[in-house]
């Protein structure tokens, strides 16, 4: 029985909503704008934490990173996302570099100290360029698995002030990607290019570095430029293998305890944590977009309670002939209901057809690609019918209400 009147109210509810077909088509479209809006937001956010996630993965599970503060870990602050040590003096210095080098089990360890600033090319005309230069050891080639295009790396016997560069930094510095012997200046130093980078297209990392907008130097160039101090901002740490990082770890962390007079002022991180930092910022831009995007979804909900409440008033008649007739209060309602989670519904699905084409899109011009989930799809869905049912209920509870006399006699 109850079936049979679900049929009905979904059969009545279609030819009232036939019958006003332009209203009903304005207000699925404010809802689905809503949707989509949540949908594209949703889809890429996760296609950035599946990127860095993905990066760390194919490492092959034996990364560790070292990073000066304290992070605190399973804890969303949205209000200061990036880590408490990201614009303070780093604690890591060369003595902790080198012992954890010396860990046993560990089969590489690089350190990376970021400067800026700007860099003019010595034999062309392009104007200077304002870029990231990253000092580090030959190591970090091998852990983060650098692709050399031409040339060669950084290593300990050739000229100290050499570079390897990315190749989009070639073209904007050179005004070619061929560039290898060519010569730039970075405050008063000149610098040799014995190395080019095979474009990446991954400036979301685990490293924080768009490496082919990169210049690569060795540390000792580097501390040059800081009065002689490193100043690393994190160590990437390679284990012999992924079944030996644990016992690394564990080592390298009492030796920094005992390097730092027992003040844990740093953080070491593998797997999934490394990416956790990245992963509560865009978080953080995440939540305050589907805040922004939900104010299209109130919009949309006052579209289904206009509708529902002119619908309300122009079928005053028969629902007084429906109560006349034997109808509840609750068949009224739930008529009304219906007729809501139909549009709100059909809103949400044009929705999340529409924001996954958007994101698609948007795609084309970023280093990722939007995620398909069945939350994705449960929130867009489920908000819809939220919506469908919140801005729903008040027509529908005001048509339950009517008197049948008074209905019948006012339009006798």
């Amino acid at each position: 029985m109850n079936n049979l009147l679900i049929f009905e109210h979904i059969q009545n509810a279609y030819h009232s909503l036939r019958s006003t077909r332009m209203r009903t088509l304005l207000t699925i479209l404010g809802v689905a704008i809503g949707v989509a809006s949540i949908t594209t937001i949703l889809s890429l956010s996760g296609g950035v934490t599946k990127l860095v996630g993905t990066q760390i993965d194919n490492l092959g599970g034996n990364i560790a990173v070292v990073r000066p503060g304290v992070i605190e870990k399973d804890v969303n602050d949205f209000a200061n996302p990036t880590a408490s040590g990201t614009f303070t003096t780093s604690t890591l210095t060369e003595k902790d570099l080198r012992d954890i080098e010396a860990t046993p089990g560990v089969k590489a360890a690089a350190p990376l100290m970021v400067l800026n600033g700007t860099m003019k090319a010595n034999s062309s005309g392009t104007k200077p360029t304002n870029s990231t230069i990253v000092a580090t050891t030959p190591a970090l080639e091998e852990i983060v698995q650098l692709p050399i295009r031409d040339g060669q790396f950084i290593d300990t016997v050739t000229n100290q002030n050499t570079a390897v560069i990315g190749s989009q930094l070639s073209v904007d510095l050179f005004g070619t990607d061929q560039s290898i012997g060519q010569t730039f200046t970075y405050r008063g130093e000149t610098f040799t290019v014995i190395g080019i980078l095979k474009y990446m297209n991954n400036p979301i990392n685990y490293n924080g570095i768009d490496f082919d907008h990169t210049a690569i130097i060795s540390l000792e160039t580097g501390k040059s430029f800081n009065q002689g101090i490193a100043q690393i901002q994190q160590i990437n740490v390679s284990a012999d293998s992924a079944d030996t990082l644990p016992s690394v770890i564990s080592t390298a962390d009492k030796m920094l305890l005992a390097n730092h007079q027992d003040e844990k002022d740093y953080t070491i991180m593998t797997g999934k944590e490394i990416a956790e930092p990245t992963s509560k910022f865009f978080l953080a831009i995440t939540t305050i977009m589907t805040v922004i995007a939900a104010i299209s979804l109130i919009v949309g909900g006052v579209g289904i309670m206009n509708i529902m409440l002119v619908g309300v008033a122009e079928r005053t008649r028969e629902i007084g002939l429906r109560k006349a007739v034997g109808a509840s209060d609750m068949n009224i309602v739930s008529q009304f209901m219906t007729e809501s989670l139909i549009m709100s519904l059909l809103g949400g699905l044009l929705g999340y057809i529409a924001g996954y084409l958007i994101a698609f899109m948007v795609s084309t011009v970023l280093p990722f690609d939007p995620v398909f989930t069945w939350g994705i799809a449960g929130a867009s869905f489920g908000i819809a019918a939220i919506v469908g049912t919140l801005f729903g209920l008040y027509p529908a509870i005001r048509a339950a209400q009517k008197d049948p006399i008074e209905s019948l006699r006012q339009y006798h």
